[in-house]
């Protein structure tokens, strides 16, 4: 593999590029070669958007790289319609290959009461990793591509990816700390993740919302996987799902993770989706909100060999 060109991202040095949208425009000049993308810590407010294959982002020394951006699903645009979900992303990465490490990804638009959905990163790429980041939002903070092939509501998938074909992509997640409430980690990818903290937010309602959303593609062998992950909260005890599925076939296993007191006795619920369709799964799962006690009817504990297969080659790739 070619050694990756090295560009640097920094306000305060002589000869650096001084905003993160010059520095990928210039990257551009590397089409097809490995590039990456040094930024010193800082904050850098601009949406970014990477096309471009083999593109590493990586956070220089030990400061916080922080990427935010603000827009909301309820923003009125020019022509008088709103924003929507899908055109309000702070990163938006297209180019396979896309690797993340140290890197903050930000939607500062607030809660979805008042800004709508908000995503930090949406990704409609394949292979990408993110290591050592952290995800912030409240609704919808994460969407990894495909969306589902049809919209339920007339221009309810408004933005880049309405038209497109529905691409799958695989992705890992390894050491990072996403944080949100509503439906904060969703799409139809393959995603692992791996050694991550995921934050509840706390918006003081009976129930305060929902980690994964899947919209998996029908007949997919995977979805959403947390592997050893921490699911922890500044919420009421019971007042948080771990999940619920966008569409009919969405896929979300949970292994060897530490449940916070947060979680909701039932754990699931079935967005009125015909059970049986969708898959829900647990295994070898401790803490507070580990006892499958009460859990809703429809969810399941893995059998031996599918927490084997989690274990096999499917993200070894990235």
């Amino acid at each position: 593999m070619a050694e990756s060109t090295v560009i640097r991202v920094d306000r305060n040095r002589e000869g650096a590029f001084h905003s993160l949208s010059e520095a990928i425009g210039a990257a551009e000049g590397y089409w097809g070669l490995p590039v990456t993308l040094v930024i010193a810590p800082g904050i850098y407010r601009e949406r970014i958007h990477i096309t471009q294959p083999q593109v590493t982002l990586e956070g220089e020394g030990s400061g916080e790289v922080i990427i935010t951006y603000d827009h909301g699903a309820y923003e009125i645009l020019a022509d008088g319609v709103k924003r929507g979900t899908f055109r309000t992303a702070t990163a938006f990465i297209e180019g396979t290959g896309f690797t993340a490490r140290n890197i903050t990804f930000k939607n500062a638009a607030g809660p979805g009461e008042t800004a709508g959905q908000a995503l930090a990163v949406y990704v409609d790429a394949e292979r990408t990793r993110f290591e050592e980041c952290r995800l912030l939002g409240h609704q919808d903070t994460l969407f990894l591509a495909p969306l589902p092939p049809t919209e339920k509501e007339k221009g309810g998938f408004t933005g880049p990816g309405e038209n497109r074909p529905r691409r799958m992509g695989t992705h890992l997640f390894r050491n990072c700390f996403i944080a949100g409430d509503v439906d904060f980690i969703f799409g139809g990818a393959r995603a692992l993740f791996e050694g991550c903290e995921i934050f509840s937010r706390d918006g003081g309602k009976e129930i305060n919302g929902y980690v994964a959303a899947p919209c998996t593609p029908q007949g997919e062998a995977w979805g959403f996987v947390f592997r050893r992950c921490r699911f922890t909260s500044d919420c009421p005890p019971g007042t948080v799902y771990l999940g619920r599925p966008w569409r009919e076939y969405g896929k979300t296993w949970f292994v060897a993770c530490e449940l916070g007191a947060h979680i909701h006795r039932e754990g699931f619920q079935d967005w009125g989706k015909p059970q049986g369709l969708f898959d829900f799964a647990e295994g070898g799962n401790s803490g507070e909100g580990a006892d499958r006690t009460g859990r809703a009817s429809f969810s399941r504990e893995l059998t031996e060999e599918e927490i084997t297969r989690i274990r096999g080659e499917e993200f070894s790739r990235i």
